[in-house]
């Protein structure tokens, strides 16, 4: 069962520039381990490709910035289905470290994923 992505919230600057040092080295994690699709790729004003899946959209970009400052949180469907699919589909970590989240109001059930980039990610289900 494949989880669904329904938002991405970036943690700091824009989920359409996210850092990273070498695009075409970033892509393939975000297409086999995430299931994304590449949608497109630039060069100007810097390397930059977008990414997209179950109709929400990232860019990765050679822009100078920091990853490891950087990411996005993805709210999903169902948490343990995100995580089992990335598991299935290669990523190499064995518990997912489920937490309970709160913001704001809303509680979210996450768990952490690091890409090689550096970029961190928070995907989580809205709790009732």
């Amino acid at each position: 069962m494949k989880a669904v992505f329904k938002t991405a919230w970036p943690y700091a600057g824009d989920a359409m520039n996210l850092p990273v040092e070498n695009v075409e080295a970033a892509i393939p994690f975000y297409e086999t381990i995430m299931g994304f699709q590449l949608v497109t790729r630039n060069d100007s004003p810097w390397k930059s490709a977008v990414l997209a899946r179950d109709g929400i959209q990232i860019g990765l970009a050679e822009n100078g910035g920091d990853p490891a400052q950087e990411g996005c949180f993805f709210e999903v469907d169902n948490a343990e289905a995100a995580f089992a699919e990335l598991k299935s589909n290669g990523l190499e970590k064995e518990d997912a470290g489920f937490r309970i989240d709160q913001h704001g109001e809303t509680s979210f059930r996450v768990f952490f994923v690091v890409a090689p980039d550096g970029l961190c990610y928070c995907l989580g289900e809205r709790q009732g």
